[in-house]
């Protein structure tokens, strides 16, 4: 907490800011003493009448309350968490909320190859619409009722025979619905950790999960990311230095990369999580994307270290909210209870409809054609992206991620806020990287990536950026 050399003209501000900053993000609560004037002059590197000042702004302000003979005290009542204020500080404009916010508002007129799905005119929306009809012509309580407390017991059912397809051996009662793979992470974020607890993550991963364990107070490493999996011998180091909690990763077609776990990488990854007794969290909300499946950590490792996350979200319907947790049997009642506590169950009618899909032959007829979408526009957008200069880091065997290396110089910040500008939504990859190993990537939806608009769009933006950069 030194004071820059910069900050020298304005060191009553910084000193503010320090103590303001650790309020909001609730590393001093209401009531908490403040240092003594002595001792936060001396770790912030300033006099003792900067830190008197300082106190007094914060006391004539409400922040902070002066007690007689016993110092400084925050004041008032625990504020709205502010996801901004926890952790390293994002450019607001290019940060992971923000990639959510730009490609969840976007209109037509935004081109969007940076977002996280398929388009909507991929989607099965009549037999989405022939089910609701049926559904509607059901009893009163498939339709106003709360669910069971595990979930619907046939797509239970039906959830568990699909994951013994990939090796993954569960009983339906060892496989909890909720709403979606974001709140099933949650929910074991919650049952899992205490405050200040480390999890290891893929670098790059999901922006998202970054967002969710700051707000869960966790401790974020990175795990640099290999096209067959972690580097196992920095995984090693990172569990023996951190003794995570957890290591939260995408086994089959990553998010952003589209990398998949070789089964050798596979094996070594369980051996480590039991030798440094680190749990895993194995999100497979792609997996339904490959045309063969690819090895599964909780396939190998019998749901005893390994819980598996899964949703329809990404495959079928972003609207029909309905993802599993597949669990050990021991974990299974108390994560109910945590469930039920957060949100009084999942959704009935998603997963009724959810399991008529699956079992008519819907769901099946719609992936095939989909793959076969996925694999014809994954190689002409990737010769498109290349011929403006950007570089795959790999060609993935399904799915729909690019993890493209931008030219030499660029940031993709930079690119992205001048893509904007344009009306084009791109996914920085600093954005999914919890050091600075993602800033000179983008991320590509190639099934967004079929506009007309989008290379001359992305190709005037890397113009721009490399006039900016000469000027």
């Amino acid at each position: 907490m030194k004071a820059s050399a910069a900050s020298t003209p304005t060191l009553v501000e910084t000193v503010t800011q320090a103590i303001t900053g650790r309020i909001a993000s609730r590393q001093l609560a209401p009531g908490a003493k403040l240092p003594s004037v002595r001792a936060f002059a001396e770790a912030m590197g300033v006099s003792k009448s900067t830190v008197v000042e300082a106190y007094d702004r914060l006391g004539a302000e409400g922040a902070i309350v002066a007690r007689r003979g016993s110092g400084f005290y925050v004041a008032g009542k625990t504020r709205p968490l502010c996801l901004k204020t926890i952790g390293p500080e994002l450019d607001r404009a290019v940060d992971p909320l923000w990639i959510t916010r730009q490609s969840m508002q976007a209109g037509p007129a935004l081109v969007m190859p940076g977002s996280g799905w398929l388009p909507a005119s991929w989607m099965p929306d009549e037999a989405i619409r022939r089910g609701l009809r049926q559904l509607a012509r059901g009893s009163e309580a498939s339709l106003v009722a709360h669910d069971q407390p595990l979930g619907f017991p046939p797509l239970r059912a039906q959830i568990a025979r699909r994951l013994a397809e990939r090796g993954v051996e569960a009983e339906a009662d060892q496989v909890v619905l909720v709403d979606s793979a974001t709140q099933a992470v949650d929910l074991l974020c919650r049952f899992l950790l205490g405050p200040g607890d480390t999890v290891l993550v893929d670098d790059p991963c999901y922006f998202n999960y970054h967002a969710l364990l700051r707000a869960h107070r966790a401790r974020i490493v990175g795990v640099p990311l290999t096209p067959s999996g972690p580097d196992l011998a920095a995984l090693a180091t990172l569990m023996a230095e951190h003794r995570p909690r957890f290591y939260l990763i995408n086994s089959a077609l990553q998010n952003p990369t589209g990398s998949t776990l070789a089964a050798a990488t596979a094996h070594r990854i369980l051996k480590l999580a039991d030798a440094h007794d680190t749990l895993i969290v194995e999100d497979d909300i792609f997996g339904d994307f490959e045309d063969e499946p690819s090895p599964r950590l909780a396939g190998f490792d019998g749901l005893d270290r390994v819980i598996q996350v899964g949703s329809f979200s990404k495959t079928l319907s972003a609207a029909l909210r309905c993802g599993f947790v597949a669990l050990r049997e021991d974990w299974v009642e108390p994560l109910i209870d945590l469930k039920l506590a957060m949100s009084l169950g999942n959704s009935h009618l998603s997963a009724s409809l959810m399991h008529g899909l699956l079992t008519d032959g819907t769901y099946r007829r719609h992936l095939g054609e989909v793959r076969g979408k996925l694999a014809r526009a994954m190689a002409p957008a990737l010769r498109r992206l290349e011929g403006c200069g950007l570089r795959a880091w790999l060609e993935p065997a399904g799915g729909f991620f690019l993890w493209m290396r931008l030219p030499d110089g660029v940031d993709s910040a930079e690119i992205a806020r001048c893509a904007l500008a344009k009306g084009l939504v791109l996914a920085p990859g600093g954005a999914f990287s919890p050091s600075s190993l993602g800033n000179s990537f983008l991320r590509f939806n190639v099934a967004q990536c079929t506009d007309p608009r989008m290379i001359p769009l992305l190709e005037a933006a890397l113009a721009e950026c490399a006039r900016a950069r000469a000027a």
